[in-house]
């Protein structure tokens, strides 16, 4: 199967190759960098990595998603893989990924730091908090059992277009599971490992960040009631 990558990155030159080096190259065809209004060297060692790098100037998660997605039209994968580009992910976890869609026709993989070893001080107790109520209020009112929002997830690119993404903030996984449940979609979840990500986080390393993307995470659960 046809493999893309996208990463969004918003200031990530630490880390960013990092990221590249340790994907699969023996499984995944090509890696794209969205570079999301970077003021660092981001896009300059993204593709000095050999990453295809995209520019998206409007801020925000979810743009930096729809970008590649525009982009992977053109190339049309059969899987889509979004990973972070703050090295907090294993990126050679990415077989495990994808292997239920190969191997057992899943349409979507979330990789679940809940499931999988977090080192210390990985994530926040904010964060730790919200993916339990988010998760939580996803079984009651979608039927569908997640035990995390992790950003490091698989989908079939068809599905992905059926999916009709619209957000563009941090509202995206949320988004993306909520619609995968009212789809009916064939979905899993697998055990990955989490560690401090390179640097500090924009969004659970600061109290506004926090607020928002937990706002935003509670508001978009009941939009699509």
């Amino acid at each position: 199967m046809k493999i893309l990558v996208i990463i969004p990155a918003f200031n990530e030159a630490k880390s960013i190759d990092k990221v590249i080096r340790e994907i699969p190259k023996d499984l995944v065809n090509e890696v794209v960098v969205v570079n999301n209004n970077s003021s660092d060297e981001t896009s300059k060692v993204a593709r000095q990595s050999g990453a295809t790098v995209l520019d998206e100037l409007r801020q925000g998660y979810g743009f930096a998603c729809l970008k590649g997605i525009e982009y992977a039209k053109k190339q049309k994968p059969d899987i889509i893989v979004f990973l972070d580009a703050d090295y907090s992910d294993f990126p050679e976890e990415m077989r495990l990924l994808v292997k239920p869609i190969i191997d057992q026709n899943y349409d979507m993989v979330i990789g679940s730091r809940a499931l999988g070893e977090r080192q210390a001080g990985s994530m926040t107790i904010p964060q730790i908090f919200g993916n339990w109520l988010a998760t939580n209020l996803l079984h009651l009112f979608y039927g569908v059992h997640y035990s995390d929002l992790g950003p490091f997830r698989a989908i079939k690119f068809e599905q992905l277009i059926a999916l009709n993404m619209q957000d563009t903030t941090y509202g995206w996984t949320v988004e993306m599971q909520l619609k995968a449940a009212k789809m009916k979609m064939k979905t899993t979840e697998i055990a990955v490992n989490y560690r401090r990500r390179v640097g500090k986080s924009k969004i659970s390393g600061t109290v506004k960040g926090t607020v928002l993307a937990g706002y935003k995470i509670i508001t978009t659960i009941f939009k699509y009631l």
